[in-house]
């Protein structure tokens, strides 16, 4: 969920890009001008979720866009309340002209209430040429497209410790099954195969998605993502089952359940890559490089390594995104700017700047995988560039944050209750379609 993920990774990058080169092909001119600077005099006023490292890397592509257009610009963190602060300001007679949106319903919402402008025609075009149709789907609502997804996370990756697997004489597994064997040779071994984060019900959540999209399909996962299908459905008991035999198994997880519901995200990266290794895996997004690298020093792709999240029961292997859309409001002050900017943002030139600066994954297929400066940024980003329309974005991010993003309550909650006791995956289904059922009627 990218909103939660910014606020922890604050100060980390989320993979560490080392681009050598900003050559990127297609896109073509902003339309504001292309670098007459017929944007000269204008400002325009962006609010988003990001502080720190990510606030200063998308400041370089601001900067990239007043040094083509002309036109000055404003960032406004609005921390993870986007929907209250972006509310009190469109009251108060002071909307922001661009709002980089982590949620699509926080986009729904926006679009319901009036507040957005559709995409021009030169973005919508872009977007046709530059992204996968699945991006452009998240970001309509009721056929208008409303938000240009600027940048994504990749929630189906697994970190390990490539000493750790060595040492137990293990490859990378390819299918669920195959990852909880070579678990269970990782704990002979001497190590713990996986800490979990279970002190942070959103991990849990990722769990859940990405067994569940490989397992059920995609069909069945946006049905479930929109509470077409109830969470009592026989495929979600499946999935939780599935999900038990890890969540119970007191060799897979390190600590155990209660060692688990302890540990919080950046606690379980530190049992896999801090000073005393404690387990040899890790899963969470792309996102966990960061942390190893800046916070405990680790080399990506020789200290630290991913595979992707293995398929299960014979299914596809999972794609599982998160991803933050930017939008026009109609009650800002300069629209012709912010549509301006929407325009640069749709090019891949405008995804190179933050490639350049590390911490970011595009979903534009137009930038140029031999740009990422090391194997493990582009295996990752081909992954979910060549996922196309398979990609399906976090299912608690779709959800009301009543059910999907409030802690100590709804899914957040009842997974971490099946994670203490994993015994009775039909009675934790009956749960969550009860939280969900509430949540979606409110």
């Amino acid at each position: 969920m990218m909103r939660r993920r910014s606020t922890l990774l604050t100060g980390c990058t989320a993979l560490v890009l080392a681009l050598g080169a900003t050559a990127c092909g297609g896109g073509g001119p902003v339309s504001a001008g292309g670098g007459d600077k017929a944007l000269s005099g204008q400002s325009v006023t962006v609010a988003g979720v990001w502080s720190g490292t990510e606030q200063a890397n998308f400041q370089k592509v601001l900067d990239a866009f007043t040094e083509k257009t002309g036109a000055k610009t404003s960032f406004v963190s609005t921390g993870d309340n986007v929907s209250t602060v972006v509310g009190s300001k469109i009251e108060g007679g002071n909307a922001p002209d661009v709002v980089m949106v982590p949620q699509v319903g926080v986009l729904q919402q926006f679009a319901a209430k009036g507040w957005l402008k559709p995409l021009s025609k030169t973005a919508r075009q872009s977007v046709d040429s530059n992204f996968a149709n699945v991006w452009k789907s998240y970001g309509s609502v009721d056929g208008t497209l409303y938000g240009l997804y600027f940048k994504a996370a990749h929630k189906s990756t697994v970190w390990y410790s490539p000493d750790a697997l060595a040492q137990a004489g293990v490859e990378p597994p390819k299918t669920y099954d195959e990852m909880l064997e070579a678990g269970q040779t990782v704990s002979d071994s001497g190590l713990a195969a996986f800490s979990v984060a279970g002190q942070d019900g959103w991990t849990l959540t990722d769990w859940f998605e990405n067994v569940y999209l490989s397992q059920a399909g995609p069909e069945k996962y946006d049905a479930l993502a929109a509470h077409e299908l109830k969470w009592t459905d026989a495929s979600v008991v499946e999935a939780l089952t599935t999900l038990g035999k890890l969540f119970k198994d007191k060799q897979l997880v390190q600590g155990g359940q209660k060692g688990a519901l302890n540990t919080d995200f950046p606690g379980s990266v530190e049992k896999v890559f801090g000073p005393k290794p404690e387990a040899g895996m890790v899963y969470e997004g792309d996102f966990v490089a960061g942390v190893a690298k800046d916070q405990f020093g680790k080399e990506i792709g020789k200290d630290a390594d991913f595979f992707p999240f293995p398929a299960v029961a014979g299914g596809e292997a999972p794609v599982v995104s998160g991803g933050d859309a930017a939008v026009v409001l109609k009650d800002g002050k300069n629209s012709k700017a912010g549509t301006a900017l929407l325009e640069y943002l749709a090019t891949p030139e405008a995804a190179a700047v933050w490639a350049e600066a590390g911490g970011f994954l595009s979903p534009n297929k137009k930038l140029d995988l031999a740009s990422y400066g090391d194997d493990v940024s582009r295996a990752t980003a081909k992954s979910l560039v060549g996922a196309g329309d398979s990609v399906r974005f976090d299912m608690s991010d779709q959800a009301p944050a009543a059910f999907g993003g409030t802690k100590g309550t709804g899914e957040w909650k009842i997974l971490q209750d099946f994670l203490r006791d994993p015994s009775d995956p039909k009675a934790t289904a009956a749960q969550l379609e009860a939280a969900a059922a509430k949540a979606y009627k409110g």
